[in-house]
């Protein structure tokens, strides 16, 4: 009889120890489904997280970088409207003043979305694209600004022949106030 009492409290006391463990297992993998889910942001809500009051890139090229990275955005995702206008305020904080005076908002998105629209159109994608090496960021003063000048090649694909078409692209940039590198302009680099 005693056999019996203790073989029965030892069958309690697994199933209380399973029924514990299996709890913890679950709280485990739930909280880390969770955060899995949360850390799953499209690549538009990762482009547009960062803050650039606090993180604005510290040189040329990853003022280029980012650029860029805003870029394959436009061309490469999809977003919703929200996002679209979010994307596109953010790649003017990387303009240079003098470059966002040259249109007006409204016009700057009405040209925005019509390029967009053409290269969808076109069923064109940024494949990847290459930002000069740090070395060969020329900087320069032109009338008394800190100026610098680099090349950034897009590689863009072409789904019709399904190729890569390289398009290289030099940009300039001017050091503002603050001493953040801003972009002045670009233009496609003629082979």
């Amino acid at each position: 009889m005693r056999r019996s009492g203790g073989v029965k409290i030892l069958i309690i006391v697994i199933i209380l120890a399973a029924i514990v463990l299996g709890y913890f297992y679950y709280l485990g993998h739930r909280d880390r489904k969770q955060t899995e889910e949360a850390s799953a942001a499209t690549v538009v809500q990762s482009v547009l997280m960062r803050d650039l009051e606090r993180n604005y890139p510290p040189t040329p090229k990853e003022v280029v970088k980012y650029y860029s990275e805003i870029t394959e955005c436009f061309y490469n995702e999809e977003y919703s409207d929200e996002e679209f206008v979010q994307l596109a305020n953010q790649i003017q904080r990387l303009y240079d003043a003098e470059l966002v005076a040259n249109k007006t908002q409204e016009q700057y998105m009405q040209d925005l979305r019509n390029e967009i629209a053409q290269m969808r159109q076109n069923k064109y994608t940024i494949a990847s694209y290459e930002v000069s090496a740090s070395t060969d960021v020329k900087e320069f003063t032109q009338d008394g600004d800190s100026c610098a000048s680099l090349y950034c090649t897009y590689y863009i694909r072409q789904p019709s022949s399904g190729t890569r078409v390289a398009s290289m692209e030099q940009f300039v940039l001017r050091k503002d106030p603050d001493g953040h590198w801003k972009i002045l302009g670009w233009e496609l680099v003629e082979d």
